[in-house]
């Protein structure tokens, strides 16, 4: 992955985010999608900043203690106090209420539920703060900083230990009308399998996920815990590889059809593990899905901003809710 640093500042010299967006520090978190993660941008001088930790625990207190610390040496770091900051975004791995900042749920780990993190955060610095899941905000990462960042259209397609999607429709973040958009991890890919009537059809997330690909291969006789041996030269996995392939390629011609975006990204630790090989290979196998009243040429590419993307997409949302 590249340095997005140049990337950010090189935007944030623009200064389309309001009457505020020209002064003061937006902060941005990662809370527990890829560890602790913070980012600060300086909106007079166009700097950007990041810094990350490992966690030792997953509780509620503790990720939200170890994030509000982490935030705090990051300012003190560069300078910047409380009184500095205009607004906090912050970005969480599982279902959000964006409208009240409350986190729903974790698939993860329990004791989260109905959690108030936007409070937490903003009694912690007080400045206003904004809070989404994870896909939402690598999407708006992508499209404000990223791959996309010319782009008006753009969906994000995130593999890793669970599936989901961001759209960014009219250059901003698609909610819908419960604030779940995206969620196409748990929808399911098919009908009901004739061959096995007792058993529900399987959502994407069952396929395409971390564990649905590892647990596929079990399937079929080829044992393993490493996403690594998956896209080896191993023959089954080169089976299951296919088959994801083109079950992504089917929901991605879908998507393509009914939102008519001008690219789709896909990221997540199963993108990064399978390479440009396998996002060519998306890219390719769409097109056979794809009706001729709506083939026409969509980019399929990488995300690029890495591990930093929540975060970064925590000071995008922050951004743009400066906007309004």
């Amino acid at each position: 992955m590249l340095d997005p640093t140049s990337l950010i500042q090189e935007r944030l010299r623009q200064n389309r985010w309001g009457l505020l967006g020209g002064q003061g520090c937006v902060l941005g978190f990662d809370i527990g999608s890829y560890g602790l993660r913070a980012a600060l941008v300086d909106l007079s001088r166009h700097t950007f900043h990041a810094m990350h930790r490992e966690p030792a625990n997953e509780s509620p207190q503790e990720l939200v203690g170890g994030a509000i610390d982490l935030g705090n040496e990051l300012m003190a770091a560069h300078g910047v106090t409380s009184a500095h900051l205009v607004r906090v975004g912050a970005g969480f791995g599982g279902p959000v209420d964006v409208r009240h900042g409350i986190v729903l749920l974790s698939p993860h780990a329990p004791g989260w539920e109905r959690y108030p993190l936007r409070e937490a955060l903003e009694n912690a610095f007080g400045a206003s703060c904004v809070v989404d899941n994870d896909a939402n905000l690598i999407a708006l990462a992508e499209a404000t900083f990223g791959i996309g960042r010319d782009t008006q259209h753009m969906v994000y397609i995130h593999l890793s230990t669970g599936v989901g999607a961001g759209l960014v429709l009219d250059g901003r973040l698609y909610h819908g009308a419960t604030t779940t958009a995206g969620e196409i991890g748990h929808a399911v890919i098919g009908p009901v399998d004739p061959t096995r009537p007792g058993e529900p059809p399987k959502t994407l997330e069952e396929h395409v996920s971390i564990k649905g690909l590892l647990s596929r291969a079990a399937e079929l006789g080829f044992h393993t815990n490493l996403l690594s041996d998956i896209f080896s030269d191993h023959p089954v996995g080169r089976q299951v590889v296919a088959e994801a392939i083109d079950v992504l390629a089917v929901r991605i011609a879908q998507i393509v059809a009914l939102i008519d975006p001008q690219m789709v990204v896909i990221g997540g630790v199963v993108a990064r593990n399978g390479g440009e090989e396998f996002i060519n290979a998306i890219r390719e196998r769409m097109h056979t899905y794809i009706g001729k009243a709506v083939e026409r040429p969509v980019q399929v590419v990488s995300a690029i901003l890495g591990a930093d993307s929540v975060a970064i997409g925590a000071v995008a949302l922050a951004l743009e809710s400066m906007r309004d």
